[in-house]
């Protein structure tokens, strides 16, 4: 391991938790993808976000785990999903609850 990974692993843990989601943050956006696995699909699943390989989208999922389904749950209900698929999904949620609050509410109705 390099001196500059093992000082930054040092630092990282003098780190409080929103300082590390902050830094994680910024390491993404420098990536070039900020929520790596999901994605806007304009057709057949009307513009809302979903989980890339599939047309499953964020806020179903997250309105499931509302209604008590653990991750393991999703992951039988959904066998192409993967874990990361999962993670990918929440940190969305996390970011963007007002948009996903809405596309629950908006399916509630219907």
């Amino acid at each position: 391991m390099s001196t500059a990974v093992l000082e930054t692993e040092k630092m990282l843990s003098r780190l409080s938790r929103a300082e590390k989601a902050q830094i994680l943050q910024w390491i993404v956006q420098d990536l070039g993808d900020v929520f790596p696995g999901i994605e806007r699909q304009e057709s057949p699943a009307g513009g809302v976000a979903c989980v890339v390989r599939t047309r499953i989208p964020v806020w179903l999922l997250e309105q499931t785990r509302r209604l008590g389904a653990t991750d393991a749950d999703l992951l039988v209900a959904y066998p192409s999903l993967r874990a990361a698929d999962l993670a990918n999904a929440w940190a969305y949620v996390r970011t963007y609850s007002s948009e996903i609050d809405e596309a629950i509410s908006e399916n509630e109705a219907d």
